[in-house]
């Protein structure tokens, strides 16, 4: 286990929580963290010892009666335990106008990018768009044709090794700046990723580990994210709807998790595991692999007090086990020394980028997975980490995968710029420097993901109908018009106009 918490109250938490949930400006914000010795005494940012200075953060509070987010289901017979948001004033807010389900606006395959040389090519000038196109807009998709096409030789230039002219190709990029078009803000935070790997190549110290500040803003930055699009809500609700249904005979869960994030999800599927119980006391376990080099102490603090205050509330015993993921690559081929239980159905929480920064052993984690026996494993896709593909075919992928959310966010109304700002700062960037810096480790391409599933013993499962529907209700009720739900196989896609943002599958040993 990385730590024991120790965090103890504090008379400035409902400060911190009213600035979480946005009653409190970012000076405020600098004021109350520079009260001195009050509020984080003597506090080293590196210091795990110094946990129990910061202030309790129960972002998950008693749990709130039910909001009727699907009362057009009661009609229907056979109906499923619901998921509910454990707090919709704090992580998973829903508007109280209704909106209407956007029309779909593709019925078949969603389109997958082409990836032959040539077609990559074709790809490329596809950015300039002279079909019909305003002079203005040929101008703007003729500037982001040429700035994919050098940071795609960017990207070639460093799987060739020739890091000089990469880095000369950076310099000539450094008037982009994180203000302006989505696709030049996008090619910043590209350009930003792509320079940090050639100082890594070259051995350059680049301190990137979190401060007690990052994980604030980060929190707000995820609260905003989560009311001003469906993405949230679609990966929680489709996530716990196939682990509830999948486990609905279990009154003792145990979740293995590989991107555990702030615990939402869990508040949320813990929440419905009493109406189920049959008068048994539930319980839920999740070991969660973390790494140290994304997540400050003081954040897995948090996330243990905020989900152990909130099993207290619900009668729900709860354990979290937080483990290094970085301890996997160290000794990939062995099981993890974690607790198992017999009297448990598990259950595992594993998407596609939990292994994006080492791409190389996922096969092995896959094998520890099925090591397991697990009753399901829930996957997560963002579509942009193609391991399959070369450096530059990965660039242009990930590019336009970004490119396609950060549309989405643009779209949003009544939301400042500030706002999405913090969400691009706090969690796209990471993002994207993840997905850049993985070939770090691993240059080489690998089959796609899902036929590494399916070689490692996995199957595929469909999700339920009413799995299905309740994604589309989650849809229906966002504040920005253009997504919708795509079934592709066995996965439920989250689309933005005719883009895929998101996808999720469930799979059986």
């Amino acid at each position: 286990m990385l730590f024991e918490s120790t965090v103890s109250p504090s008379q400035d938490q409902n400060s911190l929580l009213r600035w979480i949930a946005g009653d409190v400006d970012e000076h405020g914000l600098k004021q109350l963290l520079q009260t001195g010795p009050d509020f984080i005494p003597g506090l080293d940012p590196m210091d795990p010892g110094n946990l129990g200075y910061f202030p309790q953060n129960p972002i998950f509070t008693s749990p709130p009666e039910s909001i009727g987010l699907y009362q057009q289901l009661e009609n229907q017979e056979m109906k499923p335990q619901i998921l509910n948001p454990p707090n919709p004033n704090f992580f998973l807010p829903f508007p109280q106008e209704q909106q209407p389900l956007p029309k779909r606006l593709n019925h078949g395959q969603i389109p997958k990018l082409p990836f032959s040389d040539h077609e990559l090519f074709i790809k490329k000038q596809q950015l300039v768009g002279f079909q019909e196109q305003k002079p203005l807009m040929v101008s703007q998709q003729q500037q982001a044709a040429t700035l994919l096409d050098q940071l795609c030789k960017v990207a070639e230039m460093v799987e060739t090794g020739n890091f000089s002219h990469a880095q000369g190709i950076l310099a000539r990029l450094n008037h982009l700046s994180p203000v302006g078009k989505t696709f030049q803000r996008i090619g910043f935070y590209f350009k930003e990723a792509l320079q940090l790997l050639l100082f890594m190549y070259n051995n350059t110290p680049v301190s990137k580990n979190p401060t007690p500040f990052d994980v604030i803003f980060k929190m707000g930055a995820y609260k905003v994210f989560s009311e001003v699009s469906p993405f949230v809500q679609f990966v929680n609700f489709t996530s716990n709807q196939a682990f509830l249904e999948a486990l609905e005979d279990s009154d003792r869960i145990h979740i293995v998790d590989f991107d555990i994030g702030f615990g939402a999800q869990w508040a949320s599927f813990m929440q419905e595991l009493p109406m189920r119980s049959k008068g048994v006391v539930p319980s839920l376990r999740i070991t969660a692999f973390v790494s140290l080099s994304t997540y400050h102490p003081i954040e897995l603090s948090l996330i243990r007090e905020n989900l152990e205050q909130f099993a207290n509330g619900i009668g729900v015993n709860f354990e979290l086990e937080v483990l290094n993921f970085d301890s996997l690559d160290q000794n990939p081929y062995s099981l993890p020394m974690f607790r198992m239980n017999e009297n448990e159905a598990l259950a595992v929480n594993f998407p596609v980028w939990s292994a994006s920064y080492r791409p190389s052993i996922l096969p092995n984690l896959l094998r520890i997975v099925k090591q397991l026996r697990p009753k399901i494993v829930v996957s997560l896709d963002r579509g942009c980490d193609r391991n399959d593909l070369s450096f530059p075919q990965h660039i242009i992928n990930a590019f336009y995968s970004y490119i396609s959310l950060l549309e989405s966010l643009d779209a949003a109304v009544n939301v400042n710029s500030d706002a999405i700002n913090k969400i691009e700062r706090f969690l796209i960037v990471p993002k994207i420097e993840t997905t850049v810096l993985g070939r770090l480790h691993s240059l080489e391409k690998m089959p796609p993901w899902k036929t590494l599933f399916a070689s490692a013993g996995f199957t595929p499962l469909t999700f339920s109908n009413f799995t299905e529907t309740q994604a589309e209700c989650v849809v229906k009720r966002a504040q920005v018009r253009g997504f919708h739900i795509q079934k592709c196989h066995a996965s439920l896609v989250l689309c933005w106009q005719q883009k895929e943002l998101i996808s999720a599958s469930a799979w059986r040993c």
